[in-house]
């Protein structure tokens, strides 16, 4: 034998790797419409000048309601001042205040009764602390 032997050198076999990066490109292309989809809102937009006047109506914790600090006793009660507040044509902002204990079923009962009477302009008081 010779003083010399010829040993093999090692090769990295470059396929599986290859094969491993197009299954990760197929996946983010697969995955890529998914995250950018979009939810489209109509938000509103602010007029020069003066602030909308608005009307606050409380819900506290035993579901009585305020309009205006004035007690209204029912949601039939409640109704025809939504629907004339809907029929104004620059409407002010009706600003719905529950108390933090009050049933979301009476908030929800307050919010339908203003979807019924088309009332365009409304802000939901988020809960304090």
């Amino acid at each position: 034998m010779s003083a010399q032997s010829f040993a093999a050198e090692p090769q990295m076999n470059a396929t599986p790797l290859i094969d491993v990066l197009l299954v990760l490109l197929v996946i983010l292309i697969i995955t890529l419409p998914i995250a950018t989809h979009a939810v489209k809102l109509n938000l509103p937009h602010r007029l020069p000048g003066t602030p909308p006047q608005t009307i606050r109506l409380d819900i506290d914790s035993a579901e009585d309601m305020y309009w205006n600090d004035e007690r209204v006793d029912s949601i039939e009660q409640l109704l025809p001042k939504l629907q004339g507040l809907a029929r104004l044509s620059h409407p002010p902002v009706l600003w719905v205040v529950p108390d933090e204990r009050v049933p979301y079923g009476r908030v929800a009962q307050v919010l339908a009764a203003a979807q019924r009477s088309h009332v365009s302009a409304l802000s939901v008081a988020p809960v304090s602390d």
